[in-house]
């Protein structure tokens, strides 16, 4: 493995070795260490040097400590990989990572041979400014004058944190006006007003789960009123309240002193932020050297290097076959207790699944209908069930504590009031405790599997090791990713259109168009698809538009919808429904008519495509002369030319019979009629 600077093009194709896992190895990965955060632009990998062996495709994967992993999302996530042991497959980063770590994580191989890798790594060193907060800290810039009035404003920042909740950066003016970006439920919010106390407090959001560890990208960019915010590539535009143009701060902006009175800071920051740049002043590292072009007051613990504590957590992959076992650790006390975060989309799946002492008890914690509930099944179909927690499937972090001493069972979700089930013996637990899922035997799915992540999982108030569990030492498991939350929202950026409401599982999304006029996928028409559709709507025979596609990129055509017969035929009319006049035709040199229909080639395909039947009428006349009177004489049927527009037609037509008049009429009454299932 290697370590390029960017501007080197190629892999040396000469060299000995490679790596190559044991064929032992459950989850083989490669992971390079950079030595120090660099900034990667691209990857290249070979094959195991003169041999059968090599990776066809990967994941990628970053990390600043090699704890907490991120995974690089490229296309459909996969990196093509190699065809041979020798050519060399490079891949540009659409966006650059800025990281230490990375981790190859191999997905297929040659089939013939094995798992065989050398990597190449290419981009450019990277230096930053960087402050760490642990919630009770601050870090403020004042000017050297009482007031900062501004028409224009630049910040910028990068941050990341473990917590959903923390504000970043806060400022604010006695006339009124302020400036607050916030982190709130793991989305960015940005509140900005220029003079005016009437306007409510209205946040602009933008971003998710940006409370993963990993560093996100800050960017405010202001011009009066218009404003753009964007959080890592998305970007939002908006025009901001108040009656002026400016921004008038007093004495200071930055991180702000827990609970400053006058404002309306709901939680400070606890994490890192790196590159605080305040309309060009590097506020860190005028902090760092402390120097007096502007007056720097920190309190509490700031200190210039990023200690934020990884957590490690697991990704449960397949909603059907995804379960982590771990043993009961022994407790001193009777009973068992069980604590653990989890975070998910999904409405239903099966958190944890424990045999009792007594048999033939068992105790189920699971997600149905976005509720938490546990159920404790005794003999028989008896069982008792308490329920707790509302749309705990909102992808944030949830923490759960379950306690069996005591004589009844405790279920404690966040910082909700505890739900209990009385009980009248000690319960203990009989064998593993299994999570997300489970094995074939040893414990039965009441509904789906989870999918979704967990972190700081404690049996009996003792920790358990992951890493422990992924070396073989510790538990099974089946169908995890370690060291990894790989959750994504499928709703940023939001694909439904015309105001339709996203909401997702944690493999698709949905798009609710209540109340926008708009149907399909992503609320994307306001047309049926198709005639038939109309005719179910109780319409009648008529010209209407048609989407043929739905929410694809195609838009709308109208055609003639004729519903008198039973089948419903959808009709394509085209500009030429004149009577065309023939004259010096012949076999060398025909009458050629071009046609030009209402609908587009894509469009003409998809009403195609969705049709049981299609078919052309041509209407021919001639006058004083019998069509085919000798042997010799057709219409000739030419269709269209390959590889034309299919909405353009053209049709060759020889002569009537000589010793006739040569004198007729072509009426051309020429459709596409295409029969919808």
């Amino acid at each position: 493995a290697k370590w390029i600077p960017s501007s080197c093009v190629s892999l040396p194709s000469q060299g000995a070795g490679g790596w190559s896992p044991l064929v032992t190895d459950r989850e083989p990965w490669l992971q390079l260490d950079l030595r120090d955060r660099m900034e990667v632009t691209a990857v290249a990998t070979q094959g195991r040097y003169d041999s059968s062996d090599w990776v066809s495709s990967y994941l990628l994967l970053y990390s600043d400590t090699g704890r907490a992993w991120k995974q690089y999302r490229h296309e459909d996530g996969r990196f093509a990989g190699n065809v041979n042991s020798e050519a060399v497959v490079q891949h540009k980063l659409s966006h650059s990572v800025r990281t230490r770590f990375l981790r190859f994580i191999p997905l297929d191989w040659n089939p013939s041979g094995w798992l065989g890798l050398r990597v190449e790594v290419y981009g450019c060193s990277y230096k930053s400014d960087v402050a760490d907060f642990d919630g009770r800290s601050s870090l403020l810039y004042r000017f050297n004058q009482k007031s900062m009035s501004t028409v224009k404003d630049v910040i910028s920042l990068r941050f990341k944190s473990r917590q959903a909740e923390g504000v970043l950066l806060h400022g604010e003016g006695q006339r009124g006006d302020y400036i607050t970006l916030e982190l709130h439920r793991a989305k960015l919010a940005l509140y900005l007003n220029l003079g005016s106390h009437w306007f409510p407090r209205v946040a602009v959001t933008l971003g998710s789960l940006l409370d993963d560890q990993h560093w996100h990208s800050v960017l405010i960019e202001r011009f009066n009123r218009q404003v753009n915010l964007t959080v890592d590539s998305h970007t939002q535009h908006f025009r901001t309240k108040g009656e002026g143009d400016s921004l008038e701060v007093d004495y200071e902006v930055g991180i702000p002193l827990p609970g400053k009175p006058g404002t309306f800071l709901r939680k400070n920051f606890h994490g890192c932020i790196e590159n605080l740049y305040y309309n060009g002043i590097n506020i860190i590292d005028l902090a760092k050297r402390r120097n007096s072009r502007g007056f720097l007051a920190l309190q509490g613990n700031v200190t210039f290097s990023c200690s934020e504590p990884q957590l490690v957590a697991c990704t449960f992959l397949s909603s059907s076959s995804s379960f982590l076992s771990l043993p009961a650790a022994a407790s001193a006390m009777g009973g068992f207790s069980v604590r653990f975060q989890f975070r998910t989309w999904n409405p239903d799946g099966l958190l944890l699944s424990t045999r009792l002492n007594p048999e033939p008890q068992r105790l189920e914690l699971q997600i149905s209908n976005s509720r938490l509930r546990l159920t404790l099944h005794t003999s028989g179909q008896q069982k008792s069930e308490v329920s707790t927690g509302h749309r705990v499937n909102d992808g944030l972090w949830h923490s759960v504590n379950l306690d069996t001493r005591n004589l009844h069972i405790s279920l404690t979700l966040d910082n909700e009031p505890a739900s209990t089930i009385e009980l009248w013996e000690q319960l203990e637990s009989r064998g593993s405790f299994y999570f997300g899922g489970c094995p074939s035997t040893g414990c039965m799915n009441p509904t789906l599997a989870f999918q979704g992540c967990m972190r700081l999982i404690f049996i009996n108030s003792q920790p358990m090791n992951l890493n422990h569990v992924q070396q073989g030492m510790l538990g099974n498991y089946n169908e995890l990713q370690f060291d990894t939350c790989n959750i994504r929202d499928r709703c940023l950026p939001n694909l439904c259109e015309h105001g339709g409401q996203c909401s997702q599982s944690w493999s698709s999304f949905y798009c609710d168009c209540l109340g926008t006029g708009y149907s399909g996928a992503t609320c994307h028409t306001i047309y049926e698809p198709s005639c038939e559709a109309y005719k179910l709507t109780g319409s009648s025979s008529g010209y209407y538009s048609i989407d043929p596609d739905g929410s694809g990129p195609l838009g709308p055509t109208q055609v003639y919808c004729n519903m008198t017969e039973e089948r419903v035929w959808t009709v394509v009319t085209h500009n030429s429904t004149a009577p065309v006049r023939v004259r010096g035709s012949s076999p060398q040199k025909p009458h050629v008519t071009k046609f030009n229909y209402s609908a587009s080639a894509e469009q003409l395909r998809a009403v195609i495509t969705g049709s049981e039947q299609c078919q052309q009428e041509v209407v021919y006349s001639c006058r004083k002369s019998r069509l085919f009177n000798t042997r010799g004489d057709h219409l000739c049927f030419a269709g269209r030319k390959p590889n034309s527009d299919p909405s353009e037609r053209m049709y060759k037509l020889p002569p009537c019979t000589p010793a006739f008049s040569l004198l007729f009429f072509l009426f051309f009454f020429f459709f596409f009629f295409f029969f919808l299932q």
